[in-house]
């Protein structure tokens, strides 16, 4: 049986209101008795009931956290920059995933809300249009989204607050980056767009890079999830000369780490026959061979900012019954990591 406060008491020779007076508000207990109860704490192994005394001030200092997977590391960095960030300012992080479904995401931020989380740090398949947002809104939880791309709000609707870099402006760095090495024939490869407002970001900076070199886009490639082979899509890629690119955009790092062992065991050679970037930047990309070029994402600070950010938003909110007005759009600079995988194109 876990002690009690009051065999604290008992043993320390204090009141059990000396106790809780020592663990709410240490200033206001003498140096002496101080000691004496916490040498009881020791001794008996102690753990005080923050969740309880949290809970009766109005607040559980617990955060939710809603990502898609961790399967893809891009997000358990978000994770890690998130509870490092919570853990600093003694707050403490519940997470649940979604598995990239949309129809998941309501239940999984009705499952947060119901262990009392304070605010919520989410990433949905698209938040332009969705249901779970407005929930949030409509019963005043205060939510930051991250990767989430927000497009402009309504007139007379208050900005929400979201943390990521410019999808847009990032995938057209990265396809600039195969532009300059003399690449036109270039395809993406992408996750459902239905499934990732990010993916279509991506796409449209795909566009805005081809179109601006002066060369035709090519039809993209949506797979159902990163970690499914795509073997049939390159064979036929492979054999139609018009869709056969000289190099792969990947939409995330996963897909292109996937597309390298695939194209391998087709018989390609990378980069000599197929230059792969990637998109994200993870850790593992620099491990493979040849090393994955890639944009590189921010992401655990992208985590430590949507939990700051959040942590504004509960205490702008105080007492009030209005929804907290949220900092809005924040972005966040992106780089591009050169690397082996992608090679000038023979004969330019």
């Amino acid at each position: 049986m876990r002690p009690s406060i009051k065999q604290v008491a008992t043993l320390a020779g204090v009141s059990i209101a000396t106790v809780s007076r020592l663990l709410n508000h240490p200033g206001t207990v003498s140096a002496e008795t101080a000691d004496r109860i916490q040498r009881s704490i020791a001794q008996l192994g102690f753990r005080p009931n923050f969740t309880g005394r949290n809970l009766r001030a109005g607040s559980s200092r617990t955060i939710g956290v809603v990502l898609p997977t961790l399967t893809n590391t891009v997000f358990a960095q978000c994770l890690q920059g998130i509870e490092l960030a919570a853990r600093a300012l003694d707050y403490s992080v519940m997470f649940t995933t979604t598995e990239y479904q949309p129809a998941e995401e309501c239940a999984a931020v009705e499952l947060l809300l119901a262990h009392r989380v304070d605010g919520i740090i989410l990433t949905v398949a698209d938040a332009g249009a969705n249901a779970t947002l407005d929930l949030l809104e409509r019963e005043r939880i205060p939510f930051v989204l991250t990767y989430n791309q927000l497009p402009d709000p309504q007139p007379g609707m208050p900005p929400r607050a979201s943390v990521s870099v410019d999808n847009r402006a990032a995938a057209c760095d990265a396809v600039r980056h195969l532009l300059a090495a003399g690449h036109r024939r270039i395809r993406m490869l992408s996750g459902r767009f239905d499934a990732s407002d990010r993916a279509m970001q991506r796409y449209l900076g795909y566009l805005d890079a081809m179109r601006a070199g002066g060369v035709e886009p090519m039809p993209p490639i949506e797979l159902e999830l990163h970690t499914l082979t795509a073997a049939a899509d390159y064979q036929q890629m492979l054999a139609d000369p018009g869709l056969r690119p000289s190099a792969l955009f990947c939409s995330n790092d996963m897909l292109a780490m996937s597309a390298m062992r695939d194209l391998r065991a087709l018989g390609l050679r990378l980069p000599q026959d197929m230059s792969v970037m990637g998109f994200d930047g993870i850790p593992i990309g620099a491990l493979v061979e040849p090393v994955l070029a890639s944009v590189v994402q921010p992401s655990e600070q992208i985590g430590d900012v949507a939990l700051r950010t959040l942590l504004a938003l509960l205490e702008q909110r105080g007492g009030k019954s209005a929804p907290p007005a949220g900092p809005g759009r924040q972005v966040l600079a992106h780089g591009i990591r050169s690397g082996g995988s992608v090679s000038p194109l023979a004969g330019t």
